[in-house]
């Protein structure tokens, strides 16, 4: 086997774009890092979430997240801000929120334990 057979090679970030009461739910499932945010930056497209932009992005399955994931998220909070909507985090697991609070992030975006929460608040 050479090293390149080796070499991590991440599993493709799961997104899946629902809507509920006129708010965009994505949901998202994986490690979110500069090789598989991709998904998540084009369904955070200001353009890709209707007439009221306003987001909910569903945690639960993400396990881990670096910078990248964190630069994804405070550019569509920008965006989605600029265009008179928000965005909400749901079921952000401890590790991952601990990364939040240790940033900031969390200061900024609003965390909520579950996505009834963030919809309803």
């Amino acid at each position: 086997m050479t090293e390149t057979e080796n070499a991590y090679r991440p599993e493709p970030l799961q997104v899946v774009t629902t809507t509920t009461d006129g708010i965009t739910v994505v949901t998202v499932a994986g490690e979110i890092d500069h090789n598989t945010a991709g998904p998540l930056i084009e369904a955070l497209e200001v353009s890709n979430v209707g007439e009221r932009p306003r987001v909910v992005v569903d945690m639960q399955q993400v396990a881990f997240m670096d910078s990248s994931g964190i630069n994804v998220l405070l550019t569509a909070h920008r965006a989605l801000t600029a265009a008179d909507g928000w965005l909400r985090l749901a079921g952000v697991q401890a590790s991952v929120l601990r990364t939040l609070d240790i940033v900031g992030v969390d200061q900024i975006i609003a965390c909520y334990p579950t996505i009834g929460d963030a919809l309803t608040t």
